[in-house]
């Protein structure tokens, strides 16, 4: 009984972290296909988990994208103090390596686990340490 307690809790926490994230997403003026391709879903069960995000069945690796998305969230949180840079960085053309000229959206919205880790990485080592 504890484990299947503590399953439904995991899974009410995942809920409500989508929840934030859909809500982060709409800040950064996704789009459906953005949204999609970021959280490694498939049309259906994207607009199904939309309708119902405290009740979403999320696998490992979409838990994992949704934590790293809450990250990069509070990581420009912390860096920049104005909501135009908060929401709007990640739409902002970067020069800096790895980016070279693409906006971060445009790097985490092709789908890859990869991308979001390494665009995570870069704007984790902006805020300078400051956990």
């Amino acid at each position: 009984m504890l484990t299947t307690q503590t399953n439904q809790n995991i899974d009410n926490q995942a809920g409500a972290a989508l929840k934030v994230v859909l809500n982060i997403f709409n800040k950064w003026s996704c789009t459906g296909a953005e949204k999609e391709a970021i959280l490694g879903m498939s049309h259906s069960t994207f607009h199904r988990n939309v309708k119902d995000p405290l009740n979403a069945k999320l696998s490992n690796d979409q838990i994992e994208r949704i934590s790293y998305i809450l990250n990069i969230h509070q990581a420009l949180r912390m860096v920049f103090s104005n909501n135009e840079n908060i929401y709007g960085f990640m739409r902002m053309e970067n020069h800096n390596p790895y980016f070279n000229g693409k906006t971060p959206m445009e790097l985490i919205a092709t789908g890859s686990f990869g991308a979001l880790y390494e665009v995570f990485k870069r704007i984790d080592v902006m805020r300078g340490g400051q956990w």
